[in-house]
């Protein structure tokens, strides 16, 4: 009787770090290490936090201590925690890392009202992203009651410096007309899949607003439930694409794979992830009031 009080102390005491789903096809590891990654990165486990000891975790997830160590492991091989021998896991000091982005998506879900705040090219990583938190809430494995999505994308029907032709280093009607396809299939795919839940009763609202800009697309920006940001910069490459049936060099954004860094508001008002929050949605707002124009669907 005394352990089992015991083990449900232990379970109320960790009830931030959620509970495993048992029709998800990823391994009870995998899902542990996504816990505690989430944890980690919106600071419920700030820089220097000893995690919950093996037994405990073990305890909360019904799984052997085995599992809770492959979990650990994982964690450990991406440099967001450290073993000290004797005292146990801890929350590495510096975590502004290079982080993928669909975990977060997904988790942002968990709450009542989700926000998402996206400026950039296309938007196509937003769009596949979304897909999957969005099946989710199709099938009742998450329940948000709102959903607010905003997109700021540039304008491809304006001349623009990037993407451009490489002979000539400039502004390409025909390259533009390319990368507008991409555009268009990433944002209209994005008001889609949000309308979708609206129309179908799932959620009490769910709306989708694009607007679009005159700006050539540098760096990628997306702000989670206004206090997560993720950010990361295009690389401007030279490659060949095929327009109008012929091969042509042009400088091309490489927007898939970019590396994102994580930045998350805390409770110290002067820390820098609070800091480059705010700056962030001060920003995105500044835009999307100002310069920033409806787009056509």
């Amino acid at each position: 009787m005394a352990s089992q009080r015991y083990g449900e102390r232990v379970s109320e005491k960790l009830d931030f770090l959620g509970q495993l789903d048992p029709d998800d096809p990823k391994q009870a590891s995998q899902q542990i290490a996504n816990k505690l990654r989430a944890a980690i990165l919106t600071r419920r486990l700030a820089p220097g936090d000893k995690l919950p000891s093996q037994p405990e975790l073990a305890a909360r997830y019904g799984v052997a201590r085995e599992t809770v160590k492959r979990a650990l492991e994982l964690l450990r091989a991406e440099r967001l925690i450290v073993s000290r021998q004797g005292s146990g896991a801890f929350v590495r000091a510096q975590t502004q890392r290079a982080v993928e982005l669909r975990p977060h998506i997904e988790a942002s879900f968990d709450r009542p009202h989700v926000t998402i705040d996206f400026a950039g090219f296309s938007g196509e990583t937003l769009r596949d992203a979304l897909a999957e938190a969005l099946d989710k809430v199709r099938v009742g494995r998450l329940a948000p009651e709102t959903i607010a999505v905003r997109v700021l994308i540039s304008d491809m029907t304006a001349p623009m410096a990037l993407p451009s032709r490489a002979e000539t280093q400039s502004d390409d009607p025909a390259v533009r007309e390319r990368a507008e396809r991409i555009t268009r299939r990433a944002a209209d795919g994005i008001i889609d899949q949000v309308a979708e839940l609206g129309d179908l009763g799932l959620v009490r609202s769910a709306t989708a607003e694009v607007r679009m800009h005159r700006a050539s697309p540098l760096f990628k920006l997306y702000i989670l439930n206004g206090d997560e940001v993720f950010y990361g910069f295009y690389p401007v490459v030279e490659r060949t694409v095929s327009i109008k049936g012929e091969p042509m060099a042009i400088y091309d954004l490489m927007g898939k794979d970019v590396p994102l860094f994580h930045y998350a508001v805390t409770d110290d008002d002067t820390s820098h992830g609070t800091q480059f929050v705010e700056a962030s949605r001060q920003w995105f707002d500044s835009v999307w009031s100002t310069i920033a124009y409806r787009y056509e669907a």
